[in-house]
C-alpha cells in the first residue's frame, strides 16, 4: 500500500474503533460511577461537570495502538527501524502512569490521585528509559538543531539530561492543558496534522500510521469531549498524548519542535510556575487562576471561545514550525 493509503486507512480505522468503544462503554463508566471529582477551588460552574465519566483516553489509546501496530509493525521490523515502536511503548507507559492516577482518584473518590512527587518520579523513569533506548538504537544524536537557522549545538552528555527534562516537562504541560472540554484534544489534533505532514514527507510507513491513528482517535474522541463533554480523557489520555507530542519530536530528531508547535502547552505550564513563584515570594497572584485557560474563564470567556482561540493559535505555531524545521 502507498503512504497515502496507509495514512487514510489509519485515520478511518482509529476513528471507528474510538467511536465504537466510546458508544459502547460510556454508559458502563456511568454505571460504575467512574466520574470526575471537581475541586472546590475551581471555577464554580465546573461543578456541573462532576460525575462526567473519565479515563476516556483508554478508548483512543486502544485505537491508536491497534492501528499503528496493524499498519506499521511489519514495516518497522522489515526495515529494522524501531523508533516509532519505541515511541509507542513510551506513550503507553505514560498512559499507564495516568491510568494509575485516575484509578487512584476513583478508589479514593477525590480529585487527588498519585502525589505530585510520585507522578514526577515515574515520569522521569519513563523519560530516562525512552532516551536510553532511542540512544542505544542510534535514533538520537547529541546535536540540537536550532529553528529558523542552519546552526546546530553539540551538547554532548548534557543532551541526555536536557532530553529527560524536556520529555517530563512536555508530558506534564499537556496534562495541565486538559482542564476544559475539548482543549487538550483540539490542540493535540492540530499538532498531529503537522506531524502527519512531516511523516508523509519522510515516507516512513510506521510513522505515517502513528500520526494518522492519532488524528482518527482524537476526532472520534472529540465527538464526545467537546463542550458539554460526555466524557473526559483523564490523566490516562493526557499523559499518553504528551508522550506522543514529545516522542514525535524525537523521531524527527528535532526536540525543539515541541516547544514551538506545542507552545500553548508551554504557556499553560509557565503560567502555573509564575503563579506559584509570585504567590510564594510576593504573596500576590498574577493570574485569577491557573493553568491560564482558567484565567480566561474567570474573565468571562466561554469554553468554546477558549478552545477555538488557542486552537487557532496552535495552528499558526504549526505553520511557523513547518517552515522553521522544514
Amino acid at each position: 500500500m502507498t503512504v497515502g493509503m496507509i495514512f487514510v486507512l489509519s485515520i478511518i480505522l482509529s476513528l471507528i474503533i474510538t467511536f465504537f468503544l466510546e458508544k459502547k462503554f460510556i454508559p458502563f463508566l456511568m454505571r460504575i460511577k467512574m466520574g470526575q471529582v471537581i475541586l472546590d477551588i475551581g471555577p464554580r460552574w465546573h461543578k456541573s461537570k462532576e460525575g462526567t465519566p473519565t479515563m476516556g483516553g483508554i478508548f483512543f489509546i486502544v485505537a491508536i495502538t491497534l492501528t499503528t501496530l496493524l499498519f506499521g509493525l511489519y514495516h518497522a521490523i522489515h526495515n529494522s527501524n524501531y523508533s516509532v515502536i519505541i515511541t509507542l511503548c513510551m506513550m503507553l507507559l505514560f498512559g499507564f502512569i495516568g491510568f494509575i492516577d485516575d484509578y487512584t482518584k476513583f478508589v479514593k473518590k477525590q480529585n487527588q490521585g498519585l502525589t505530585a512527587l510520585q507522578k514526577l518520579l515515574l515520569q522521569l523513569v519513563v523519560s530516562v528509559l525512552y532516551v536510553a533506548t532511542m540512544s542505544y538504537f542510534g535514533y538520537v544524536t547529541t546535536i540540537l538543531t536550532l529553528p529558523f537557522t542552519d546552526y546546530t549545538l553539540e551538547l554532548g552528555a548534557f543532551y541526555y539530561v536536557f532530553s529527560v527534562l524536556l520529555i517530563a516537562f512536555t508530558v506534564n504541560s499537556v496534562n495541565l492543558t486538559d482542564g476544559i472540554d475539548g482543549l487538550a484534544g483540539s490542540v493535540t489534533l492540530i499538532i498531529s496534522v503537522l506531524f502527519s505532514v512531516f511523516a508523509i514527507i519522510t515516507k516512513d510507513l510506521p510513522f505515517v500510521s502513528l500520526t494518522g491513528a492519532v488524528i482518527g482517535g482524537l476526532v472520534g474522541f472529540l465527538w464526545y469531549n467537546v463542550n458539554p463533554a460526555r466524557i473526559f480523557m483523564g490523566d490516562t489520555g493526557s499523559l499518553f498524548l504528551g508522550g506522543f507530542v514529545v516522542g514525535v519530536a524525537y523521531i524527527l530528531n528535532c526536540p525543539l519542535l515541541v516547544l514551538l508547535a506545542g507552545l500553548w502547552y508551554i504557556v499553560e505550564s509557565v503560567s502555573v510556575i509564575i503563579q506559584i513563584f509570585s504567590f510564594k515570594v510576593f504573596h500576590k497572584r498574577v493570574f485569577k487562576m491557573t493553568p491560564i485557560h482558567h484565567h480566561f474563564e474567570m474573565l468571562g470567556w466561554s469554553e468554546h471561545k477558549i478552545v477555538i482561540t488557542f486552537s487557532l493559535f496552535t495552528a499558526l505555531m504549526c505553520i511557523i514550525s513547518y517552515f522553521s524545521f522544514k
